[in-house]
């Protein structure tokens, strides 16, 4: 099995959690107390807060928060969508837009109380550049570290359990006293130490991007197109868009030969909307179903990775001719 999607869809391990590590009323809860800990030093924050990492989770977040709220057009849907509702309570929320090049528009950055912005744009895996960000506002900055638990030039970091262990446990969200202490019982345990599991296995492979994108170009010639530089994105994966096919018929065939992609969040089966990225940069709805996506976490020799690209090209001239 080739797992070219780990970001969106990381390798479900098996849970071996002890009731141990559970909580239980009359007793010594030391062995949580610690993995609590590990996670606060690990990240250099004061205080934990779990939480669902959904559109009403987040809502909930943003309407604790209070005041003026800068929201990056880049997030998670599900950010994008609390942001939404949270606006149209008529609470004061604004967005950054995406440029055409797939960068943030840096300039829409302006004073406000809290911004979500995290340290790349979903789906294409854009560098953001908090040097600007921390140049253009004094925001408390609120990042989805989830793809770069290394990073840490944040104020608040979201750690979104789907993201890193594949199963729908709660978040968490690390910050240095913005909320009030939650008692232990609301905390979900199995979520700290399932969080935890998967930063400590959490791997990168960043070798492979540039051997993918050279065979992918010699392979393809002018079929294939990229939106946004590669240069400039997350040194372990790699977007790109295959002209005149829909995303999610390559995606379901390639799955036939174990080989996972996927066209953005959500979308590793290829049964949800285009790219909504994409489509803010400026694409029509069309091209933006063109849209691929790869994350490195395998070591693949050279045979391996040219085997991919080939069949990825034989699947692609397969679709052409039957759509043609």
């Amino acid at each position: 099995m080739y797992k070219l999607n780990y970001i969106q869809y990381p390798k479900v391990e098996d849970i071996s959690f002890l009731a141990n590590n559970a909580l239980e009323t009359l007793k010594n809860n030391d062995l949580v107390e610690e993995e609590i800990s590990l996670l606060k030093k690990e990240f250099d924050f004061s205080s934990l807060y779990s939480f669902r990492f959904s559109d009403d989770g987040i809502l909930a977040l943003m309407l604790k928060l209070k005041g003026k709220i800068l929201v990056s057009k880049g997030e998670s849907q599900a950010i994008i969508d609390a942001a939404i509702r949270y606006k149209n309570l008529g609470f004061d929320l604004e967005f950054i837009s995406i440029k055409k090049d797939g960068t943030l528009d840096y300039e829409e950055i302006k004073k406000a109380d809290y911004i979500f912005i995290s340290p790349y744009i979903i789906d294409t895996y854009v560098n953001i550049d908090f040097n600007i960000v921390k140049e253009r506002t004094d925001a408390v900055v609120i990042s989805n570290i989830s793809a770069m638990p290394s990073f840490r030039d944040c104020d608040v970091a979201i750690l979104d359990s789907y993201k890193l262990t594949g199963y729908s446990f709660s978040s968490i969200l690390l910050h240095n006293d913005l909320f009030e202490e939650q008692y232990l019982a609301q905390i979900d345990t199995v979520s700290i130490f399932e969080i935890n599991k998967a930063i400590k296995r959490f791997s990168p492979n960043i070798k492979l991007k540039e051997k993918f994108k050279t065979l992918l170009v010699n392979e393809f010639k002018e079929d294939i197109h990229f939106f946004v530089d590669s240069d400039k994105t997350l040194p372990y994966t790699l977007h790109f868009g295959l002209k005149n096919i829909k995303a999610r018929e390559i995606i379901r065939t390639l799955a036939l030969s174990n080989i996972f992609v996927t066209n953005g969040e959500g979308c590793s089966l290829g049964l949800s909307k285009p790219s909504r990225i994409i489509q803010e940069m400026g694409y029509e709805e069309s091209e933006s179903r063109w849209a691929l996506s790869l994350s490195f976490f395998q070591d693949l020799d050279e045979d391996e990775i040219e085997k991919i690209v080939k069949m990825i090209s034989k699947k692609y001239r397969q679709i052409r001719m039957l759509n043609d």
